[in-house]
């Protein structure tokens, strides 16, 4: 018999453990090569397990399970034959068909015994006596014993009793909706990102610096090219393409900013790789920029565009996280206002973007209507000083308020490749 035994395969540099997320089959089942049977979650994303061959597969690990990278998860049987149709499987199943009808009418009497018994809160009321458990819980209902039926030995009222009736009249504490529970185990890779949030409130002296972006110019270049942009280039004209310029142009400014610790030593980069937050159905993903401060718009766009589509379809690679210089989030997309976001380790800064709100504004000594954002910039000032951190966002302002000239070149059809 030729036995494949499957191994965990390494996801990425740095990983040296997995936890087995969910099997999407089940033991002796027959697989076929390159099928997706496990989901399994890494420090920093969820990825699929396929089958190396086709065969019958033998589960050798648990759901929920942490597995060294290189362990033996499962085993296929490659000599097995493959089930003519999926008649197998059904044939099992039809039994426990069978028998929940069969079930059903030893199930009924008892459904009924409370239909015959509903006339209660009328008149019926039971002539026992509370258990002392049972009493406190009517007290803080605020019920009489005479009130509820007692199930217990001699109509003794139970605390069960007394915990499953309903309030005659109405008390502070009395609800008539569901108040049912549900604990649900965090994937690794959440479990992971809340304690590197909770490692960044504790181990880096984080502070925010705020302001302001009229994004007039911005919407007006889009209205003007956004048609002409998207038949070029098969990509639309966002407003990340804008941020993630203005971004690389102020880090180039102020290298500081796109830093970080290491130890005793302060590591700064030659290059700017712009971590861009992108929600996804695992949660929030942060896909890299390689060498951001050499692209166009379109091909900030573009890239944007294809690490955000790997997201969201489960297909992007850890590589493709790791290594960001600089983080841009924009909660703005959910309707926030303002926010302090959370710098992303080992980064040393993260640029917050807001939603877009039409708010009177004073230009040139006139009150004007204009599109403005808030922006947010949370830094590590272990290395970061003030005057950095303002310098650097007020750096991003004049290029998002004025884009042709900080931006463009003052060109804009050629910055646009048009």
């Amino acid at each position: 018999m030729s036995v494949l035994e499957m191994k965990v395969p390494s996801p990425g540099e740095s990983i040296t453990e997995v936890e087995i997320a969910t099997w999407l089959v089940k033991d002796g089942d027959y697989v076929e090569k390159d099928q997706p049977i496990a989901e399994v979650d890494s420090d920093k994303a969820t990825l699929e397990l396929p089958a190396e061959q086709s065969g019958v597969i033998t589960l050798k690990a648990e759901e929920g399970e942490v597995v060294q990278v290189g362990q033996v998860v499962c085993l296929i049987d490659m000599d097995a034959a493959k089930p003519e149709g999926a008649a197998a499987a059904p044939a099992a199943e039809a039994p426990k068909a069978e028998e929940k009808p069969a079930e059903a009418p030893k199930e009924e009497p008892k459904k009924e015994e409370p239909k015959k018994e509903e006339p209660k809160p009328a008149a019926t009321y039971a002539t026992g006596t509370p258990s002392p458990a049972a009493k406190k819980v009517l007290d803080e209902k605020g019920m009489e014993a005479s009130q509820v039926q007692g199930t217990g030995r001699d109509g003794r009222i139970t605390k069960e009793d007394a915990v499953k009736a309903a309030p005659s009249f109405g008390t502070a504490a009395s609800t008539s909706g569901s108040r049912a529970m549900t604990t649900t185990k965090l994937s690794m890779l959440r479990r992971k990102l809340a304690a590197r949030l909770v490692s960044v409130k504790n181990e880096t002296a984080m502070l925010t610096t705020f302001n302001e972006v009229d994004m007039s110019e911005i919407f007006r270049i889009r209205k003007q090219y956004k048609d002409e942009f998207a038949a070029k280039h098969g990509v639309g004209l966002g407003f990340m393409s804008f941020f993630t310029k203005a971004v690389t142009r102020a880090l180039q400014m102020y290298p500081d900013v796109n830093a970080s610790i290491d130890g005793d030593f302060k590591v700064n980069y030659d290059f700017c790789d712009i971590s861009i937050a992108v929600s996804g159905p695992k949660g929030l993903m942060v896909p890299v920029l390689r060498n951001a401060e050499n692209m166009t718009f379109r091909g900030v766009e573009a890239n944007i565009k294809a690490l955000a589509d790997k997201v969201r379809d489960g297909s992007i690679s850890v590589d493709e996280m790791t290594g960001g210089t600089f983080t841009i989030t924009n909660g703005g997309v959910f309707g926030s206002m303002l926010s302090t976001p959370i710098i992303n380790p080992p980064q040393s800064a993260i640029l917050g973007m807001h939603n877009i709100i039409q708010r009177p504004v004073a230009v040139n000594g006139q009150v004007e209507i204009r599109p403005m954002m808030y922006l947010a910039v949370s830094y590590d000032h272990r290395i970061i000083d003030g005057r950095e951190s303002v310098g650097f966002l007020v750096a991003i302002k004049e290029a998002i308020d004025n884009p042709v000239e900080f931006l463009m070149g003052g060109d804009e059809r050629k910055a646009l490749e048009l």
